[in-house]
């Protein structure tokens, strides 16, 4: 095997193109050659955690506890809220989506409703009111 490297791109270089098949050939033994480290190959092996988001809601379920809290649905939802954050922290992504999808459940019919129930405040007052006139 000739082992010979030539520089294309050196001022000695006469005008003349390269030699494009002696090319292909030195990569060629260079890819299929014996390996110049005599030290047995080694690999390393990289895990990639994927980023799963979870949300866990405790915002949106500390303003339900607050404002909107019909039948302690708010107050549920907090506290499924919080262990959805815990099991987050821990690593245990499955039991963390598990709580954030029942949180987000709790969320929704406390905010509808604490909405529905702030309605019918409002608006059954003035009809008794009205019809007292």
């Amino acid at each position: 095997m000739n082992h010979t490297v030539q520089t294309f791109f050196s001022p000695v270089n006469s005008g003349q193109p390269p030699n494009y098949e002696m090319l292909k050939e030195e990569h060629k033994v260079a890819v299929l050659g014996v390996p110049h480290n005599p030290a047995p190959p080694t690999s390393t092996v990289i895990h990639i955690h994927s980023k799963t988001s979870v949300p866990h809601c405790v915002v949106w379920s500390l303003f339900n506890t607050l404002f909107m809290n019909p039948c302690c649905l708010g107050f549920i939802a907090f506290a499924y809220s919080v262990k959805s954050r815990d099991r987050k922290m821990v690593g245990n992504v499955t039991g963390a989506q598990a709580y954030a999808s029942t949180t987000k459940c709790l969320n929704i019919w406390a905010l509808i409703l604490g909405i529905l129930m702030t309605i019918l405040l409002i608006i059954i007052p003035v009809l008794i009111f009205q019809a007292h006139r």
